[in-house]
């Protein structure tokens, strides 16, 4: 377990996030943890394969997390086949880019995933819609050489922006998407990733500022 990265806003560990608690210490939960599906693709990024990503044969991971993080307002991105975690209150939906969903579907894309949200939010007027698109041109505009399940930034900072105030936690870093959103709001942010190889990718997105705010990030 080691600090892998640290600006006046942004916090990185490399690790386990079920061994690195200090992120529990944050507010609010915005996390796209292992969806539980085993995923792995052939000819992802220009013909070369990615094997999958780790702790994604179940949902064991996500839930020992979502435990520890406890009922504290979070967002939490998922796949629809899989269980809800227990904390559920909400599911609102992350509409895709157009390109997204083509491999193996048969009449309609997979064009959307649920987003949850859980845990206790403070009570506010339903004035914003469940549905969060993106105006991402395409999935490889932000994923490619960055993470298979790299999000767009327009959505996590739709997300971040609706949040209750305070410390932003992601304990699974990934390429660091989430942290830069919060970065680029001005929130303070903390993340965990077990992979280096993402730790290296993180650090140098945050490290190059707004240079890396934009749709492709």
């Amino acid at each position: 377990m080691s600090l892998y990265y640290q600006d006046d806003q942004v916090t990185l560990f490399h690790g386990d996030c079920l061994e690195e608690t200090d992120w529990t210490t944050a507010d609010v939960l915005v996390a796209d943890p292992p969806y539980g599906i085993g995923w792995q693709q052939s000819g992802y990024s220009n013909g070369r394969p990615h094997p999958g990503i780790q702790n994604d044969e179940d949902i064991s991971t996500r839930d020992a997390a979502l435990k520890l993080w406890g009922t504290k307002p979070g967002l939490v991105f998922g796949d629809i086949r899989k269980p809800f975690p227990n904390e559920t209150r909400r599911v609102l939906v992350w509409k895709k880019p157009a390109d997204s969903g083509l491999q193996g579907s048969t009449i309609w894309r997979k064009d959307w995933e649920p987003i949850f949200r859980i845990g206790n939010w403070p009570q506010r007027p339903a004035v914003n819609s469940s549905i969060i698109p993106t105006g991402a041109g395409s999935h490889r505009s932000y994923a490619q050489g960055v993470h298979p399940h790299a999000k767009p930034q327009d959505v996590l900072q739709r997300l971040i922006t609706l949040c209750p105030p305070g410390i932003i936690a992601d304990p699974f870093t990934g390429s660091g998407s989430t942290l830069i959103a919060a970065k680029a709001l001005g929130r303070k942010a903390i993340g965990v990733e077990l992979e280096e190889k993402y730790c290296e990718i993180a650090a140098r997105r945050l490290s190059q500022g707004v240079l890396d705010f934009g749709e492709s990030a």
